[in-house]
């Protein structure tokens, strides 16, 4: 058995993010359930359609104004907007609502220098050996002046004041016994999406990357258990004054409606 709290309507409507209620109804339980289980009435209001319209425009121009960063600001960020950023990312669906996920914040300022060397170290081998010559011409654009002649450098592991690891639980852990978990990459990464959407919501940027070769270490330095496997890297925060992106026209800066979308 288990409640939600909600907002109240008052509080929804005085928010433009929230201009309509969709919950669970918890004034009243029933007086039968099957098994552990309860249902309740779920509540959905509908919003005119030229309002669900102009919503659907303003959100995706406000999301596609979100871009990759490489280079950030060392200016503090409250660690709240964070903690809030996370809670978001887990809002998504999973599998069986296992929620397979677990998110690790770094702030510390050791810890972060302990993963730049590790990241870059293995960044290095992947040149080297893991990564065609297709895969590391494709990147080079992205990269910028972080690869050079040769030589991998990611500062801003260090320099953004927050890193999110996102980690798959490949099973769940409870009084030492193991539980099933469904469709966890799946469901780990619909959580990323949000989460990615949730730090661009509060006003910050980020780069999703996936640490090739370092991903046991990372685990092993944030004391994560074995069931959990690292998937994302993700440096958060401001971007740096003299932060730079790679130039996008209309036409390049995303795939048109017609590359991505089929109707049937």
């Amino acid at each position: 058995m288990y409640y939600v709290l909600s907002l109240q309507n008052k509080q929804r409507k005085s928010s433009s993010i929230c201009p309509f209620v969709s919950e669970q109804v918890i004034d009243t339980l029933p007086a039968k359930s099957t098994g552990e289980h309860v249902y309740v009435e779920f509540r959905h209001e509908r919003i005119a359609k030229n309002e669900m319209i102009c919503r659907s425009q303003a959100f995706y121009q406000f999301m596609n104004q979100r871009r990759t960063l490489r280079f950030f600001s060392t200016d503090p960020v409250p660690i709240e907007v964070i903690q809030n950023c996370v809670l978001t990312a887990g809002t998504a669906p999973s599998g069986a609502h296992c929620q397979p996920w677990t998110f690790v914040i770094v702030k510390d300022k050791i810890i972060k220098t302990q993963l730049r060397e590790v990241i870059e170290n293995e960044e290095r081998v992947n040149y080297d050996h893991r990564m065609n010559s297709d895969w590391i011409k494709d990147l080079g654009p992205l990269m910028g002046t972080l690869h050079v002649e040769n030589e991998i450098v990611k500062p801003y592991i260090e320099e953004a004041p927050y890193i999110i690891i996102v980690l798959k639980q490949q099973y769940g852990l409870k009084n030492g016994k193991r539980i099933a978990h469904y469709y966890p990459m799946e469901s780990v990464c619909i959580a990323t999406g949000i989460l990615l959407t949730a730090i661009h919501n509060a006003n910050l940027v980020s780069l999703v990357s996936t640490p090739m070769g370092a991903e046991n270490a990372i685990r092993s330095l944030c004391n994560r258990p074995d069931n959990e496997r690292v998937l994302f890297f993700m440096p958060v925060g401001y971007p740096a004054d003299n932060a730079t992106v790679p130039y996008r026209n209309d036409e390049y800066l995303r795939k048109s409606i017609e590359d991505i979308l089929y109707i049937v």
